[in-house]
């Protein structure tokens, strides 16, 4: 069966049991956090927090900690135990009131073929060995989006269910480690999220639990999060790693830092003007932006906040005019699926806005949502869970939520998705 005809059996199967389900749910309560420690085997000179990032076209930057100095050395190739390359890079660090961090280490490898598994490790001769796939060159590819993560019980829950999805790349719209200025939480968090990150790229965007800044104290911002999370913000030409682009797969990802400024006259802005001219809809034909607060929400939870009211009324317009095809956004403990919209109202031509700031932080639900629904919300309900954007082809993706129901991943949200680039009456862009 096509994805045409599809659509209309599946919209009817989610709209019709969505009320009953989300009914008839027990919402969950928060779960202790989890602090992750070295093995007991481990030296300082042990690699830990690995994870890897996009780096550039066919590239990946990989990024690891060692708690003593080591070289900013990867070795890597297409077969277990046989290292055909190597790459140099940079060391850094950063302290923090009384902390100081391990040395970072950060190192971009590449060019790589697309759709292959590599083996790496940080030592010849050592005994870890680390692997990771690349994305594929086009269609399909599948995306898993998870905000607020956290380091939970229910984080740990949500990343086991994430983990059997066979995901090509993770994308999260702000709230990592909710460390919330306690730096060794940054270094706990690395290693929870180091089994998946060290094999899929993570592409994240800051939050405002990123922010820790303190006036008079340490009042630079996003410390931890520059430090530890280079994203490849150069590449994009972006003078700022809180916002950069990437394009992977037929898709250009764009995302934006809802806690740096946003006016009509900030660099974000006249970037993500300039970046909006460049994409080319034949070669990326899916245009997708992250945000961390939600520009449309009916929860009750994070309403008026200046991120989001003031954001949306200096930013819709540009993304509206690109044609853009979805904004995810986190912030909101919960989950929430709007039609496509523009200046609050529905509009064929408007991105399709999504909340999925579930995915297990300790703060708990946003459990109390506006009614009546607005006609907009299309799906909403404050459950812990992750999404997945499988990108079929050009025209076509599916997503889906699927609901963290007392440990077991439930497909809760089904719907298919048309590009904008493929709707005769939204095609002609004017930016």
């Amino acid at each position: 069966m096509s994805p045409k005809l599809w659509l209309p059996v599946i919209l009817v199967a989610v709209f019709a049991g969505a009320a009953d389900v989300a009914g008839a749910y027990h919402r969950p309560p928060p779960r202790e956090t989890l602090v992750e420690s070295l093995v007991g085997d481990s030296d300082p000179t042990t690699p830990q927090q690995v994870h890897i990032s996009l780096a550039g076209e066919n590239g990946i930057r990989i990024s690891w900690i060692t708690n003593t100095h080591t070289l900013p050395t990867v070795y890597y190739g297409i077969s277990s135990g046989k290292y055909d390359h190597s790459a140099n890079g940079t060391i850094s660090s950063y302290e923090y009131l009384t902390y100081t961090s391990g040395e970072i280490h950060d190192v971009v490898i590449g060019p790589l073929d697309p759709n292959t598994v590599y083996y790496y490790c940080f030592a010849l001769g050592t005994t870890h060995e680390y692997s990771f796939k690349t994305p594929p060159a086009s269609f399909p590819i599948k995306f898993v989006i998870s905000g607020d993560l956290g380091q939970t019980g229910w984080t740990k829950s949500t990343l086991e269910h994430i983990s059997q999805t066979n995901y090509d790349v993770l994308l999260l719209p702000g709230d990592l480690s909710y460390a919330n200025m306690l730096q060794p939480l940054w270094d706990s968090y690395g290693r929870l999220v180091e089994p998946l990150a060290s094999k899929r790229p993570w592409m994240v965007t800051q939050g405002n639990h990123e922010v820790e800044r303190i006036p008079a104290i340490h009042p630079t911002p996003f410390t931890a999060y520059n430090a530890r999370w280079h994203m490849p913000f150069e590449e994009s030409g972006s003078t700022s790693n809180l916002y950069y682009s990437f394009e992977v797969s037929g898709v250009h990802v764009i995302m934006l830092g809802s806690y740096t400024d946003f006016d009509s006259g900030s660099d974000q802005y006249q970037w993500l003007k300039a970046d909006l001219k460049k994409v080319d809809r034949n070669k990326t034909p899916w245009l997708v932006v992250l945000v961390h607060a939600p520009w449309y929400n009916s929860n009750y939870a994070h309403q008026g906040e200046k991120e989001s009211v003031d954001m949306r009324e200096s930013m819709e317009g540009l993304l509206y005019k690109a044609r853009v095809d979805i904004v995810f956004a986190g912030h909101v403990h919960a989950y929430e699926r709007f039609n496509r919209v523009y200046n609050q109202e529905s509009d064929d031509c408007g991105p399709v806005h999504i909340t999925i700031g579930d995915g297990g932080n300790r703060e708990g639900l946003a459990s109390k949502y506006k009614e009546p629904q607005p006609t907009i919300s299309a799906f909403r309900e404050a459950s812990f869970g992750h999404g997945e954007f499988d990108v079929v082809n050009a025209s076509y993706a599916l997503w889906s939520w699927h609901r963290n129901d007392d440990d077991e991943s439930v497909q809760s949200d089904l719907v298919w998705i048309k590009s904008l680039v493929s709707n005769p009456a939204c095609n002609k862009l004017v930016i």
